[in-house]
């Protein structure tokens, strides 16, 4: 592919996050040409349900009309099942993370959850090519069941993966933890080197989070370094316009 290319990507998008990203959206709309990559959870931690938010729909349905991508992001980006049973599972279930939705599924229960979502994106006619799970955990069995799935891609922070066979693709993610001001100072190093590390990559990825915009120095940080990249000549899509070119050069190759 010839141009190296960026995709910008608001993770944990619902009604109750959507206040947080709702300046940062406007401003990146304000610089125009780029469109955004929305992981959406159905039903955020169960207390946000897509069906009884009207308004937030129609932001959707607007993002959609304008060229964005919808992607699946689990159905209640928590992780619901019964305690973990060996140190292993209770440390990437209790201390990494408490939202691994897909962390301990087996393949029929992802598989259902798969399905929801796909049906709810169908219901609102909203293109789905995608899904991402929460903390990018998977369990064998979600695996499994998106393999047989018929969607398109997943992800994790460092790769895209073509489905059925999970093809790796790299594409490094730019990644922050913002919860206090010494997790916003390391993640400002760690993604300074990244970017040092990854000019060669065809494809960086700017993975955004609701409490990054609850921070001045967070927010105001993605947004320059959306700015530079796109001065650097880096092209802004979505992961899916990507992925459409890269499957076309590769045919060509």
């Amino acid at each position: 592919m010839a141009e190296a290319a960026l995709t910008l990507v608001l993770h944990d998008v619902a009604a109750e996050t959507w206040p947080d990203y709702q300046p940062f959206v406007e401003a990146v709309d304000a610089i125009g040409g780029v469109p955004i990559t929305w992981l959406v959870v159905p039903d955020f931690h169960q207390r946000n349900p897509l069906a009884q938010q009207p308004a937030f729909r129609r932001v959707l349905d607007e993002r959609v009309q304008r060229g964005d991508e919808l992607v699946l992001h689990g159905c209640y980006h928590a992780d619901l099942e019964p305690a973990p049973k060996t140190p292993k599972d209770w440390f990437m279930r209790r201390v990494y993370t408490h939202e691994g939705e897909f962390y301990a599924l087996d393949q029929q229960a992802a598989g259902e959850r798969l399905a929801r979502g796909r049906e709810l994106f169908s219901h609102h006619g909203w293109p789905l090519h995608g899904f991402v799970a929460p903390a990018w955990l998977m369990s064998k069995g979600t695996r499994r069941a998106l393999a047989s799935s018929g969607l398109t891609y997943t992800s994790d922070p460092s790769h895209l993966y073509l489905l059925p066979d999970f093809l790796p693709i790299r594409a490094p993610g730019l990644v922050w933890s913002a919860r206090s001001s010494w997790r916003r100072g390391v993640s400002w190093l760690v993604s300074e080197r990244q970017l040092r590390h990854s000019r060669q990559a065809p494809l960086l990825r700017l993975g955004l989070h609701p409490v990054d915009m609850r921070h001045e120095f967070s927010r105001r940080y993605w947004l320059q370094v959306l700015e530079r990249l796109l001065r650097d000549g880096r092209v802004p899509l979505t992961k899916i316009d990507w992925l459409r070119q890269y499957r076309s050069s590769s045919a060509v190759a």
